[in-house]
């Protein structure tokens, strides 16, 4: 089974996707007038500087609405997904990954913006949206709907629960030797104690979770950084180098180390900021904010914050490891050059990198419940939420042992399935987007 998912991604994930979706952030980035340019004035919405700042009744504040985009983005992506890029693309994929969230702001600009204009309001006041409902209620195409929501439905069991989960079980054991078993029950647990309360319960949450895991995290690799400082500006020539070196230091065909860091770079980009997805409108749409615009400058900065920023440090940490200690990085794991890293720092290094990544796979797992959530709202109705909610925690605990190499492949299968349906309604409905303040 894992081979026949590699093979099948080797070929959706070749050039073609690769530009498709390369292409896709560039067209919207000069469409949209370059809506990167105003991110101080996006970072400033985004903490409550603007109308409707506060969330009423069953929808969120705009800060709530980043805050759960966040808590599904921010996760294994930034830690462990940045170290396979790396170990499978070389230092270049760092370069591509850190480009693709660069360009990837437009893309997230416009996807939240056509959720919230094509949303709907439930019976209850509460609005709920998403690509699927752009697909129904912008492009009246309700299969092709369908089809993404199932897509987020598998996604949401994949790479949602099953991914975080396993990659919190191996950092446990390798850490702390804690059974699979026992580190799935308890993320289960927690998670599930979050999920049953809905969505203001997740906002409410995530608000206080993700701020305080980021600037743990982010204080973690700022002292790695000083320690590696001498070897910092030679990693950044590296990344440079290799992302556009056309011969492989293996020995192998012309241009597989460009076609390699190109491949990891963006995919693993696209898992972690998931612009080009879709699924951050999701959260988007759950805005009390009525204005369009405003909701999808707010939005947008979440791909900043989780890709051109986390995602580069921890390239930075890696890369600069990989040359500050080379024999720390020998014969290890795909997944596990951030840990190599980490190891330096004195006496807590494992224990930091462990805490860091349970917290993000913890408030990841609460983020993604919503997706699905929204996703079997539009399949089967309220009626199928409850069902949907026990087999999310169940795969919590399942994904737990589940071999990591196959959780990785089939979350960029999915993560393919999903782009291509979405992108074809941002082309669809371009004319609908609006730029400027």
């Amino acid at each position: 089974m894992l081979q026949i998912i590699k093979d099948a991604n080797n070929f959706i994930w070749g050039l073609p996707l690769l530009f498709i979706l390369m292409g896709t952030h560039i067209y919207f980035t000069l469409r949209l007038h370059m809506p990167q340019r105003k991110i101080l004035y996006a970072i400033k919405l985004s903490l409550g500087l603007c109308d409707n700042a506060e969330g009423k009744g069953k929808n969120l504040s705009p800060f709530s609405a980043l805050s759960t985009t966040l808590a599904a983005t921010l996760g294994t992506g930034n830690i462990i997904g940045v170290s396979t890029a790396v170990a499978l693309g070389g230092p270049g994929a760092v370069f591509w990954c850190w480009i693709t969230g660069i360009l990837g702001m437009a893309t997230a600009y416009g996807e939240c913006y056509l959720s919230v204009l094509f949303r709907s309001r439930r019976k209850d006041g509460a609005f709920t949206g998403g690509p699927m409902y752009v697909m129904r209620n912008g492009l009246h195409n309700n299969t092709l709907g369908a089809f993404y929501a199932l897509c987020t439905l598998a996604a949401a069991f994949g790479t949602g629960s099953a991914t975080q989960s396993n990659s919190v079980t191996q950092a446990a054991y390798s850490s702390f030797k804690i059974s699979p078993h026992i580190t799935g029950f308890i993320l289960a647990l927690l998670a599930g104690s979050v999920i049953v309360g809905g969505i203001k319960t997740i906002g409410n949450l995530c608000e206080r979770m993700v701020p305080a895991i980021s600037f743990f995290y982010l204080f973690g690799c700022f002292l790695l950084l000083i320690l590696y400082r001498k070897q910092l500006p030679a990693a950044c020539l590296w990344i440079l180098r290799d992302a556009f070196s056309f011969s492989s230091i293996s020995g192998g065909f012309v241009g597989s180390t460009l076609q390699l860091a190109l491949r990891y770079g963006i995919a693993r980009g696209l898992f972690t900021n998931e612009a080009g997805i879709g699924t951050s409108s999701i959260a988007a749409a759950a805005s009390e904010t009525q204005d369009p615009l405003i909701q999808a400058y707010v939005s947008m900065t979440a791909v900043f914050w989780d890709t051109v920023v986390m995602c580069l440090i921890t390239g930075l940490v890696i890369v600069s490891n990989m040359l500050y200690d080379p024999l720390s990085v020998q014969n290890c794991a795909e997944t596990g050059l951030t840990a190599a890293a980490f190891s330096h720092l004195p006496y807590v290094g494992e224990a930091f990198l462990t805490i860091s990544l349970t917290a993000f796979a913890v408030t990841t797992l609460i983020g993604w419940s919503y997706f699905g959530e929204k996703a079997t709202e539009y399949l089967l109705g309220q009626k199928g939420i409850p069902y949907y909610k026990f087999i999310y925690v169940l795969m919590i605990y399942l994904g737990a042992v589940i071999p990591m190499k196959l959780v990785w492949e089939c979350s960029d299968l999915i993560n393919a399935l999903m782009a291509v349906p979405n992108i074809m309604a941002l082309f669809f409905l371009r004319r609908h987007i609006k730029s400027g303040l």
